[in-house]
């Protein structure tokens, strides 16, 4: 380095010495390496730093790009579906004939048809009370098995709604549509949850009503006894004519 700034200096000397003091002082250019070299770190800090922000720029790019897939909803709803077969179960409860699943309705029941044998009941109110006891059994067990019936009917939708939902749950881009997807499968739990409900509901239902129906009748049949074995009331032995 030394060697050069004496090179340098000899030569510019040479020159001031050729071209005169006032040429020399108008077109001379004087280089400093200190300065230069200063200049090269200013300018590498620089660039640096440009560098250093864009790298930052790309991360927050990164980032507003995985927000936006963390906010994507899912493009597939199971939910119309779900909804239509929760509302076939609710129709076919609400049609549950004769003694349906209402308190009044039971109670009142209860208390003239299911109601123990009075003896100032007729034979024929006793004929009759049994007969609507039967209907009622026959009715809860039909009942039955068409909640049965709409409830396996409902395990191909089930099927096919919960392979759509684990499979858009395994695709899921981001964190919202995982979310969504595990809500989904959720609700689907609970619409299995309520046929099995309607169909615990309706069986139930079939063999109270059977249960009542044998109570009821062992009731009526010791009052029908009852009255057979009165004295004087009972059987009366009459004459018929079987041929003509």
């Amino acid at each position: 380095m030394n060697r050069l700034r004496r090179l340098a200096v000899a030569g510019v000397i040479m020159f001031a010495a050729f071209v005169g003091p006032a040429q020399l002082s108008a077109q001379l250019v004087v280089f400093d390496p200190n300065n230069y070299a200063q200049n090269v770190l200013t300018a590498a800090r620089a660039l640096q730093q440009i560098n250093n922000q864009i790298v930052s720029l790309q991360n927050q790019a990164q980032m507003l790009i995985n927000q936006a897939k963390n906010l994507a909803t899912l493009p597939f709803s199971s939910l119309l579906q779900l909804e239509q077969s929760i509302l076939r179960t609710q129709q076919l409860l609400a049609q549950a004939q004769r003694i349906a699943y209402d308190i009044g309705q039971i109670d009142r029941a209860f208390s003239t048809t299911y109601a123990p044998a009075s003896s100032n009941l007729s034979d024929q109110a006793l004929v009759a009370n049994a007969q609507t006891r039967w209907q009622n059994a026959m009715a809860g067990l039909q009942d039955a098995m068409r909640t049965h019936a709409t409830v396996v009917g409902n395990l191909n939708t089930n099927h096919t709604q919960m392979s759509a939902l684990v499979t858009s749950s395994q695709g899921a881009t981001g964190a919202l549509q995982a979310s969504q997807a595990g809500n989904q499968l959720l609700a689907l739990q609970a619409q299995q949850l309520a046929d099995l409900t309607a169909v615990i509901s309706a069986h139930g239902r079939a063999q109270n009503l059977e249960s009542a129906r044998r109570a009821a009748a062992q009731d009526q049949g010791r009052e029908q006894l009852r009255r057979f074995l009165i004295p004087g009331q009972g059987y009366q032995p009459t004459t018929v004519q079987m041929f003509h």
